[in-house]
């Protein structure tokens, strides 16, 4: 069996439920993920995309920064994180500035953590001053 230079611990990234998994890695490449024994998540099971679904890791087409335009019609060229969220908070306050905070909304994701989605809805509600917050797996 091949032996890994070194193992990660991690969240997996599939879902909410927060299952705990070892990824272990060769040659700068994730090659399998065990689930953990030591939590009361998922005591060591992983459904098939936590077990084997870790490819989009190393896809070449993968974004590793965050791009940006200038206009509608520009192309997207890469950015610095300051300068993308500096970018994002002065569009936010504008447009609730203009419109006020019920002109914004928020939809969150099953794939966030809990944890993700309290923080997303917190700053909805304290920071943006709106309840207009959903989640693509409500019930």
């Amino acid at each position: 069996m091949l032996q890994a230079e070194r193992t990660v611990h991690t969240t997996c990234p599939y879902c909410g439920v927060g299952c705990q998994l070892d990824l272990h890695i060769r040659d700068g490449l994730i090659f399998r993920a065990e689930g953990r024994f030591d939590n009361q998540v998922n005591y060591g099971q992983l459904c098939v995309k936590g077990r084997f679904g870790y490819d989009f890791v190393h896809a070449a087409d993968r974004l590793r920064q965050p791009l940006m335009r200038a206009r509608r019609a520009d192309a997207f060229i890469p950015t610095t994180w300051d300068t993308a969220l500096d970018h994002v908070a002065a569009r936010l306050n504008a447009i609730r500035s203009q419109h006020g905070p019920r002109s914004v909304a928020f939809l969150t994701s099953a794939k966030c953590t809990n944890e993700e989605n309290y923080l997303l809805q917190k700053f909805a509600r304290a920071v943006i001053g709106t309840n207009t917050v959903d989640h693509c797996a409500r019930l």
